[in-house]
């Protein structure tokens, strides 16, 4: 049903939706506001992918619509660890699009990159972002106290990680931290 693929240039109108709600902007440091500025943002991607070895993937539906983005970045390359993050256009959410990325990039983690565990977290606040992270194989791991920043307000996190021997089945969706 949803797949992952590279961003492209058709994906600048979705892109520019998805960044004018408030609720992904205040947190994104690279917010484009033009369609300029998402080519760039989107060009970034392969930059990022070389040079960081931060792999971005746009989440794409049977129409390969743009319905989020899912993005793994290795941390360690002597532990084989790395961090993942997503997020969903607004129009999307509640259908599954971010655990599916979230289960997609972590494969491709695994796979391609050759990863042990990916980590990933969200603010306690945000229960979509716990949701997605369970189903998507995630265990939690705990909270971290006010480890985000977004302007002057700090936001525990719950941590969660997933094994290269770890199925995606299995996870209890329950209070996030638990």
């Amino acid at each position: 049903m949803y797949r992952v693929r590279e961003w492209n240039r058709g994906d600048v109108d979705r892109l520019l939706e998805a960044f004018r709600w408030d609720e992904l902007a205040w947190q994104e440091s690279d917010v484009p506001h033009t369609p300029n500025e998402a080519l760039d943002w989107i060009a970034r991607r392969e930059i990022l992918a070389k040079e960081k070895d931060v792999h971005g993937f746009v989440v794409v539906d049977g129409t390969d619509r743009a319905l989020g983005h899912v993005q793994v970045s290795i941390s360690s390359r002597r532990h084989d660890f790395g961090w993942l993050s997503y997020w969903t256009h607004p129009a999307e959410q509640g259908r599954g699009v971010a655990s599916a990325g979230a289960r997609l990039a972590t494969e491709f983690a695994f796979a391609e990159l050759d990863l042990y565990r990916v980590e990933t977290g969200h603010r306690i606040n945000n229960p979509g972002s716990c949701v997605a992270a369970r189903r998507a194989g995630f265990r939690p791991e705990g909270i971290e106290r006010a480890k985000l920043r977004y302007g002057t307000s700090r936001y525990d996190t719950a941590a969660h990680a997933r094994l290269v021997t770890d199925p995606v089945e299995g996870v209890a969706e329950g209070v996030c931290g638990t």
